[in-house]
Order: structure tokens, then C-alpha cells, then sequence
């Protein structure tokens, strides 16, 4: 009883026989709650100094190893219009295997011959070559001609030139001759005319001598007249050497000149045929565009473009792709602050969204359901989220994964630390800091080290 009124019960009526004061004032209770209390006390203190492994928590999904092992889409390099699908959703392909037809929407694309006719061109363009060819190599062989009637022609010229050079000095001689002959009949015509006007000659000694001195300067002026010819006929043929020289260098000239015309003409072609040729294998390829194919053996998960008729631009998704054969992994993102934590080759323990688990972060020897994974790459760059990317790949001394985990599934990933007393994580956890800095084994930074 409470015993506050003053008019007090108890000191007038003994209540010690009743059986509910005996039940409200019993005692003996107190003796094991407080043995209750002391027992909890111990466990609780030994539990304080029981071992806590540290870990980093994070959320992330299912992933593939490698980038060429994760789900894809194919687009399209040109644009067009969906014509025929040869698959459905779900159906394997393997490498190659056509998944649907499209069509040209572009004018200048849509003849169908249009390769065929390029190759046309092509084949015309290279006989076009040829002739050219040919036409380099008739220049070629009249320009030799040329050149070699050119050297006849001189030499022809200076043969003549040297003859008329040799008719000159023949010339010279003979009109030295001829002098020398007029100078004896003058003496003789002379001494002759002397001895006549002493009555030694006759009259017609006189005029023997008078007519042959007549004679001989007759022939001296003739054979001046030849030596001035000959000197003539020097002084054309040197002009007929200039005039061949000139005639041959012009014909030779034009010659080069058609030459260079051809082989201008043929090099030109030639990049016409080479351009030709380009266009043909392109257009060929883009024929070949028309047939979208799986690019890698894989499931058909989406037709994004699935309506016949359907236009679409250059780049755009037509359909997605799941490869057969996939290395899972776990993409899960870490915070800034736990970064520092994360090296590659650290353990992680990794619980899949659908399988029951039963987890103790910090004891992961007493945790159920949870799967061993090793870090095999930490991002160098913050994500979009504001946290960094880390990927995690089975650990191969562990348990195998589920082997019904599809890609794209959700995941919890815990990475373990160091181990520390209880007391000291929840003194740290009360405090805000971060679980505590250490460096795997092998690392040359002199800092912490991983006990």
C-alpha cells in the first residue's frame, strides 16, 4: 500500500493475513532480477571485448566481367526502314545469324544495280587507262624517232658544212694558183713588151702575151667568184644546222608536250578509277548494311524498332542482344569517404536479392546465404551517383554463385576490414570516424599495414 493518507490503514487493521498483501509485498523476486542484472552486466562486458571485423556496406547490381559480355544493342550504321524480322524475343542467335532485313530510304541508295553500274563505270574508267597507256607509249616511241632522224639530219649538216668548208680551202688554193699565174703572165707580158720596144720580140710575141695575161686574170676572177661560193654555201649550211636544230626541238616539243597530256590524262583516270572503285565497295558494304546481323552468340531480349515500315535514322536502337556466354560480376558503389578502404584483390562478401540470407556484418563467419567475391577494379572517377564505382568478381576459393543470378540483378555487397573490439566500433561509430586506414601486404606506402 501506498501509505500516503493520514488516516493509515495498516496501523489500524493487521493486512498481514490477507493473501494480496502477501503476493504485493514479496521480496524474493528482487534476489534474481538482480542476479539477472549481473549476468548481463558479465556477457555484456565479455562481449565489448569479443572481435568485430570492420566493413564497408554498399548496394549494387549484376554485372559481366568483361564489357563485351554485357547486354548490348544494335544499331544501325545507315538510315532505313524496317522491312522483315526473321527472330522473336527470347530467341538464341548465334554469331552471324541475320535478324532482320531493312531497306534504303535515301534516293541516291535505292537503285538496286547501283553497284553493278559503278563497276560498270569502274571497268570503263580502267579501258580508258589503257588507251591512255597505249597513247604514252606511241608518244614515247615518236619522240625516239625524233630525236634519232634529228641526230641524221645534223649529221647529214655537218657533213655538208664540213664539204663546203673542204670546197673553201680547195677554192683558196686554186685562187692563190690563179694569182700566182696572172702575176707570172703580167711579168712575161712585160719583159716581153720590154724586149719588143728594143726589137728583140715581135709584135706577136706582144700580143700572145697580152692575150694570155688576159686569160690568166679571166681565171682569177673566176676562181674568186667560186671561192666567194663556197664560202656561201659554208655559211648555208651552217644556217641549215640551226634551222634543223630548231625544226627537230619544235616537232620533239610537241611530242614531250602530247606526252604529257596522255599521261596527265591517264593519271586522272586513274584516280577516277580508283574513286570508282571506292564508291563500287561501298556500295556493295552498304548493300550488306541492309542485313542486321548478331554481332555474338546471345538472347533476343527487345525489338525497339519492331513495327514493319518503321524508319529510323543512322545510329539509332534497333534491337538488344544478351551474349550466351557471360564471366558475372557485381557492380556496387562505394562512398568517397570508405574509398581509401577498397583495393583490388580485397575480400567481399555479396548477398543477391532473392536468396535468403541471415547476415552479421561483423561476423561474416556467422552469416548465412552470403557469397565470396574479390575486387578486381575500383574506379579512378566519381560516378553520376557521387560515389565510386567498384567491381567485384567471384572469389574462386569461395562458393560458387547462384547459378540462376541473371544480369541486372540487385546485390549488397559487405567489404571486410580489419577486426577490432566491439567497444572500440561502437566508440567510433558513436564518434563519426571512418572505419580505420590500412594498405594490403605488399604495398610500398609506409602506413598501417592490414593485421
Amino acid at each position: 500500500m501506498l501509505n500516503i493518507s493520514n488516516n493509515q490503514l495498516n496501523k489500524k487493521i493487521d493486512v498481514g493475513g490477507y493473501s494480496a498483501f502477501a503476493k504485493a509485498h514479496k521480496t524474493r523476486h528482487y534476489k534474481y532480477f538482480n542476479r539477472f542484472l549481473l549476468a548481463f552486466a558479465i556477457i555484456g562486458v565479455i562481449v565489448l571485448f569479443l572481435p568485430w571485423t570492420q566493413n564497408v556496406n554498399g548496394k549494387g547490381y549484376v554485372t559481366t566481367l568483361t564489357p563485351d559480355q554485357r547486354p548490348q544493342t544494335i544499331q544501325s550504321p545507315i538510315p532505313g526502314r524496317v522491312e522483315q524480322w526473321y527472330v522473336l524475343e527470347g530467341d538464341y542467335v548465334a554469331k552471324g545469324d541475320t535478324i532482320l532485313r531493312i531497306s534504303e530510304i535515301k534516293n541516291e541508295y535505292q537503285d538496286p544495280l547501283l553497284a553493278e553500274r559503278t563497276r560498270q563505270q569502274r571497268d570503263a574508267k580502267s579501258n580508258a587507262v589503257g588507251s591512255y597507256k597505249s597513247k604514252v607509249v606511241a608518244l614515247e616511241n615518236q619522240l625516239g624517232a625524233l630525236q634519232r632522224e634529228r641526230a641524221l639530219k645534223l649529221e647529214q649538216a655537218e657533213n655538208k658544212l664540213k664539204q663546203a668548208r673542204f670546197k673553201v680551202q680547195s677554192d683558196s688554193i686554186d685562187l692563190v694558183a690563179a694569182t700566182t699565174n696572172r702575176d707570172i703572165a703580167l711579168k712575161q707580158f712585160e719583159r716581153t713588151a720590154t724586149l719588143e720596144a728594143e726589137g728583140l720580140k715581135s709584135t706577136a710575141d706582144v700580143e700572145d702575151k697580152r692575150l694570155k695575161l688576159q686569160e690568166t686574170e679571166a681565171k682569177l676572177i673566176s676562181q674568186n667568184n667560186k671561192l666567194l661560193a663556197s664560202q656561201n654555201n659554208v655559211l648555208n649550211a651552217s644556217i641549215d644546222i640551226s634551222r634543223t636544230s630548231a625544226e627537230y626541238a619544235e616537232k620533239i616539243s610537241k611530242a614531250q608536250s602530247d606526252k604529257f597530256s596522255a599521261s596527265s590524262a591517264q593519271y586522272d583516270t586513274e584516280a577516277q578509277v580508283s574513286k570508282l572503285a571506292n564508291a563500287s565497295t561501298n556500295y556493295e558494304m552498304r548493300s550488306a548494311l541492309q542485313y542486321i546481323t548478331a554481332p555474338q552468340n546471345g538472347f533476343i531480349n527487345k525489338a525497339i524498332k519492331a513495327g514493319i515500315g518503321e524508319t529510323f535514322k543512322e545510329g539509332e536502337q534497333l534491337v538488344g542482344i544478351m551474349p550466351a556466354d557471360y564471366d558475372l560480376a557485381v557492380e556496387t558503389f562505394v562512398r568517397p569517404i570508405d574509398l581509401p578502404l577498397i583495393h583490388a584483390g580485397e575480400k567481399i562478401r555479396v548477398q543477391f536479392d532473392g536468396w535468403p540470407a541471415i547476415v552479421f556484418s561483423g561476423w561474416p563467419d556467422a552469416s548465412f546465404g552470403t557469397y565470396g567475391g574479390t575486387v578486381v577494379a575500383v574506379e579512378t572517377f566519381i560516378s553520376t551517383n557521387g560515389k565510386f564505382r567498384v567491381l567485384i568478381a567471384p572469389d574462386k576459393e569461395a562458393e560458387d554463385w547462384p547459378k540462376n543470378v541473371r544480369v541486372g540483378s540487385g546485390a549488397q555487397t559487405i567489404a571486410l576490414l580489419q577486426d577490432v573490439p566491439i567497444w572500440y566500433e561502437l566508440w567510433r561509430q558513436l564518434n563519426g570516424f571512418p572505419p580505420d586506414y590500412y594498405l594490403p601486404e605488399g604495398t610500398l606506402t609506409p602506413r598501417k599495414e592490414k593485421k
